[in-house]
């Protein structure tokens, strides 16, 4: 569901699978251990993987946002498809993060 690496002052994140309630709450807690552990400027979150996202994906990364920003950090998005992209755009997700090709 999730692996991850980190380079400098990045952390990048892949996400496969679902990203739905089922599941934010654990995905959340390894995220918000991994900030904490490496010390990560910069949250880069890959979505290519996903299958499925709905709201509380958008509320897990609007969260992190949130993390990284009292950390001074930031955060950016990845691997988006059309369909995601969409749901970004219409939830104003990119007014808080990065959207990287």
């Amino acid at each position: 569901m999730l692996c991850y690496e980190k380079k400098k002052n990045a952390l990048t994140v892949r996400l496969s699978g679902e990203l739905d309630h089922s599941v934010v709450t654990a995905i959340r807690g390894e995220l918000d251990s991994l900030i904490a552990q490496t010390g990560a400027k910069k949250l880069i979150l890959d979505l290519k993987g996903l299958e499925f996202m709905d709201s509380s994906g958008i509320g897990l990364i609007i969260g992190r946002y949130k993390v990284m920003s009292r950390r001074g950090g930031s955060v950016a998005v990845s691997g988006t498809d059309a369909r995601i992209d969409q749901l970004f755009r219409m939830a104003g997700i990119y007014q808080l993060v990065e959207r990287l090709a």
